[in-house]
């Protein structure tokens, strides 16, 4: 059986639309989308606070859904594949148990076996990873798919998918190109 590992923040779970909030809040405005292509919101005039906010008890409790994750995780689940989510929360403490029970929400069927909490990627032994920092891809051993968030429009060096319509089609082309369907 084949593993993906996926990464949570900005690959099914989308925090977005939280920074946006915030900025607007500490700001009075709302960033337009040609101001953080490219860069994370906290490198804006009027963002460097925002970061504190992921360190914070409850910042990952409320996440909306990446749209087509739920349904795009189960088809994989579906055609053979191991899941594992993982994310780097040392960083972020307060984060744990935010980001356990957001998993167990939105995909009971996923163990919590298959949860890892780590803060070095590399260690991580699955065929693929879908993650949206490149800096992870580059230690990662198996094939790396950069999934699409403002932040990572200039990468170049991996393959990229812009959503979940786009993971499915990659692995569909993978299960065909190795006779696995």
């Amino acid at each position: 059986m084949k593993r993906i590992a996926v990464d949570m923040d900005e690959v099914v779970a989308d925090v977005l639309p939280k920074f946006l909030t915030l900025f607007e809040q500490t700001n009075g405005r709302r960033p337009s989308e040609e101001e953080y292509l490219g860069k994370k919101l906290y490198q804006l005039p009027g963002g460097e606070n925002l970061r504190e906010a992921l360190f914070q008890k409850g910042f990952f409790a409320d996440l909306q859904l990446i749209p087509g994750a739920q349904a795009g995780i189960q088809t994989l689940m579906d055609q053979g594949y191991e899941i594992f989510f993982v994310t780097a929360a040392q960083e972020f403490r307060n984060s744990f148990e935010d980001k356990y029970d957001w998993l167990l929400q939105y995909f009971p069927s996923i163990s919590w076996k298959n949860f890892v909490f780590c803060g070095d990627k590399s260690i991580i032994l699955t065929d693929y990873l879908i993650d949206d920092h490149a800096f992870n891809l580059q230690t990662f051993t198996g094939k790396g798919l950069l999934f699409t968030a403002p932040h990572n429009v200039n990468e170049t060096e991996f393959t990229r998918v812009n959503n979940w319509v786009e993971v499915l089609a990659f692995f569909e082309q993978e299960n065909l190109a190795h006779g696995t369907r």
